[in-house]
């Protein structure tokens, strides 16, 4: 396979890089299969085969981020299968993350999708898609 295309990784900026950690250390190590790429002490790196990603303390928190506005709306994962997916949304739910869409859950996009969404410290949407058929 070629990887020519493929994305090699994704930076962003946070508010708040101990929260971050929590959120994404929750979902990228306990639960997709992550390990740390890459750790300093404003910022940490994620990977996977061979796409990272990588989250950096920034000094200029102001304006917000919202995901409405023109720039990044969400990242969005493949889960294996629909009870995987069930759990993870379990953990979030325990961990007090903002699940968006609970009350379509897991058919929030379509009848035809197994998803679930969730809001990261900065009100980053992250969705999670069962790949299960």
């Amino acid at each position: 396979m070629s990887s020519n295309g493929l994305i090699n990784h994704i930076e962003i900026y946070v508010s708040d890089l101990n929260k971050t950690r929590l959120f994404w250390d929750l979902l990228l190590l306990d639960n997709l299969g992550y390990s740390i790429h890459q750790k300093w002490n404003t910022g940490i790196s994620y990977i996977l085969n061979n796409t990272y990603i990588v989250f950096v303390q920034s000094n200029k928190i102001t304006p917000e981020y919202n995901r409405t506005r023109v720039g990044l709306n969400h990242l969005a994962f493949s889960v294996a299968k629909n009870n995987q997916l069930d759990n993870i949304r379990l953990q979030m739910i325990n961990a007090h993350y903002i699940e968006l869409y609970p009350e379509r859950y897991p058919h929030a996009a379509s009848s035809e999708s197994y998803a679930l969404y969730f809001e990261d410290p900065d009100r980053i949407k992250v969705e999670l898609v069962s790949t299960e058929l």
